[in-house]
């Protein structure tokens, strides 16, 4: 019964950090690799007027994004000296509203939107009420309803009654009707809207949608015209050009409808250019953002609220529960033996430092001399305490006198041997020692050697790269490493090195 407590135990554990695990990566966007960027992109709108040679007073809107399917806004500003703005949703999206009480002369406002590629942004508007039917005059009407009844012959739904319209608005020479609603103009603008007059009479919602194309660096970007309509259940894209249904990979949407751009009370002479710039950013910048955009507060709890030092320190820490279960692993499951529990993992530690190879020989080094003043106290008959403590000053001797030789012979790896935990040391020579004294020194070998291959592959392992970024990035999944801990404490099979040591047990007696 016991066994099945801690199969739930650790059942719910894993449910627990998987699920913010997968919440984090799916949901907000954390990355699940060290190097890996997300790409921005910086949209830059000059808006230039002349407000005249006498000051007078100046209001200007301009519409900027709202609802952006695919994209979500990471940032915006507004640069404008001397001007107050606002925003304010509308219709067609979002708008923003610059004004001062007196301006002269030429005059330069900008906004910047930095945006990102976000297939979870959608449009998400309620849908919308049947529209009212347009009411032309003759013999616009007339044209208007042959168009729709020819093209519902040859369509079955809102998605390719748009698709066939499109395609006969593309050419006006072959059908009357057409030519008389678009009055001889070719301009998707001017397709577009007569496709949303046309879908109206159909009583279809649609409706006229303007954006601009994210490129890696364009100095004038241009807004382009695209046809959204609705079936139903969701908003469906087109081409008012060439009629083809979705949108660009990169297409972000602007504002809808039928209003213009921009607005201008008090000035003349306009001009507004768009700039497009591509980037890559971190994408834990994003995902905090996302986090902030959705009122989350898991990036308030995340360690990268923390101050830059203690990030430092946590980054560390959080890679020994994961050394621990490489000592476990190999202790219980494999059979190797060593000094202590986690001994190995602190000894993994101090080969941050100096590396492997360096460490295990300066290792081995300073815990061989020990050994030799530990069994020269050992005819002393010291105490406990007092023994521990001059082993210990012995230690910090050698340490000292290892780092000056080597120094001396030019080997400057030798001066980590100063990092090395200096309580561990002790312990190791004196946990050595008795093993010695009480098994032999054969024993007492395997063990410290098996410590030092502990170590190594304990050291190994934490220093994988994307280990030490998905741990500090998602440090939920320490309840995924707690969990496996918890199953191997009911270990009781065989060793693997049991196996091999009692090989010959197995085998049929001849």
């Amino acid at each position: 019964m016991q066994g099945y407590k801690i199969w739930i135990f650790a059942l719910a554990l894993c449910l627990i950090g998987g699920s913010l695990f997968v919440y984090k990566w799916r949901g907000l966007g954390y990355p699940l690799l060290p190097d890996e960027q997300t790409r921005i992109w910086t949209v830059e709108v000059t808006f230039q007027f002349d407000a005249g040679e006498r000051a007078m007073p100046v209001k200007a809107t301009l519409h900027i994004p709202g609802l952006t399917p695919g994209f979500a806004v990471l940032d915006e500003n507004f640069v404008s000296r001397g001007f107050g703005f606002t925003t304010r949703l509308v219709a067609g999206g979002r708008q923003v509203q610059w004004a001062i009480r007196r301006a002269k002369g030429p005059q330069t406002l900008y906004y910047r939107a930095v945006v990102y590629k976000d297939p979870a942004e959608a449009a998400n508007d309620t849908t919308p009420p049947f529209p009212t039917a347009p009411v032309l005059g003759e013999p616009f009407d007339t044209a208007l309803q042959e168009l729709v009844a020819q093209v519902r012959e040859q369509s079955a739904d809102p998605a390719s009654f748009t698709i066939e319209l499109l395609k006969r608005l593309a050419d006006a020479t072959g059908d009357q009707n057409v030519g008389l609603l678009l009055a001889g103009q070719t301009d998707p603008t001017v397709r577009a809207r007569t496709a949303v007059t046309v879908l109206a009479a159909a009583q279809i919602p649609a409706r006229l949608m303007r954006g601009i194309n994210l490129v890696d660096r364009e100095r004038q970007a241009h807004l382009l015209p695209w046809l959204e309509v609705h079936d139903g259940d969701r908003w469906l894209y087109f081409d008012p050009a060439t009629g083809a249904q979705g949108l660009p990979e990169n297409y972000l949407t602007w504002w809808r409808g039928d209003d213009p751009l921009y607005t201008m009370d008090g000035g003349g002479k306009t001009d507004i250019r768009f700039a497009v710039q591509r980037n890559e950013v971190d994408p834990v910048l994003v995902a905090e953002r996302r986090a902030q955009a959705v009122q989350s507060r898991i990036a308030d709890f995340s360690l990268f609220s923390l101050p830059i030092q203690t990030q430092a320190v946590y980054a560390v820490l959080l890679m020994i529960p994961l050394g621990a279960l490489v000592v476990v692993v190999l202790r219980n499951v494999v059979g190797i033996t060593t000094f202590g529990t986690f001994m190995p993992v602190l000894v993994a530690l101090a080969f941050r430092e100096t590396q492997v190879l360096a460490g295990v020989i300066l290792f081995s080094l300073v815990v061989t001399l020990g050994l030799l003043f530990r069994f020269f106290m050992e005819n002393l008959r010291l105490l406990l305490v007092p023994r521990l403590a001059s082993v210990l000053i012995i230690v910090v001797l050698l340490m000292a006198v290892i780092s000056i030789v080597s120094h001396q012979l030019g080997l400057d790896m030798a001066l980590s041997v100063g990092l090395f935990p200096m309580v561990i040391l002790t312990m190791t020579i004196e946990r050595m020692s008795i093993v010695w004294e009480e098994r032999g020194p054969m024993e007492a070998i395997q063990q410290g050697v098996g410590s030092l291959i502990v170590a190594a592959i304990c050291f190994t392992v934490m220093e994988i790269d994307v280990l030490k970024h998905l741990f500090f990035v998602f440090p939920e999944l320490l309840l995924w490493v707690l969990a496996i801990c918890l199953l191997l404490g009911r270990y009781s099979g065989y060793r693997l090195l049991e196996l091999v040591r009692f090989k010959a047990l197995a085998e049929p007696s001849r």
